[in-house]
């Protein structure tokens, strides 16, 4: 295990939980994540990933939500656990992410390649 998945791995731990809005995939749109983080998840084909972009959505978002739920970046379980992220829906933890596990998945992120979606 690298140094990167141990640090992906520990600041998952830190990220509040919560139930998003039944149908909802309004934060599901194209974002960037760390290239471990995509080694993480299966391979899409450039035609679904230019498809989806071109949507304006992920292209791990299938009819059901997002297929990779498990696995999801960083950035995405972020979505609804901090004021600068909020859920469009008003969904959120009891508790918002600690700012400074905020900082440190933000320092990761700027610390480390980033790659589309």
């Amino acid at each position: 295990m690298s140094d990167d998945d141990r640090v992906i791995d520990a600041l998952r731990k830190q990220i509040p939980s919560f139930a998003c809005v039944s149908g909802c995939h309004d934060c599901c749109g194209p974002v960037t994540a760390s290239s471990t983080e995509m080694a993480r998840l299966p391979r899409k084909s450039t035609a679904a990933r230019d498809a989806a972009l071109a949507e304006l959505s992920c292209p791990h978002l299938g009819e059901n939500g997002c297929t990779v739920y498990g696995e999801r970046p960083l950035i995405c379980r972020l979505f609804g656990t901090t004021p600068r992220l909020p859920c469009p829906n008003g969904a959120r933890p009891e508790v918002m992410i600690d700012p400074k596990v905020e900082q440190r998945i933000h320092w990761f992120a700027k610390r480390t390649r980033q790659v589309l979606v």
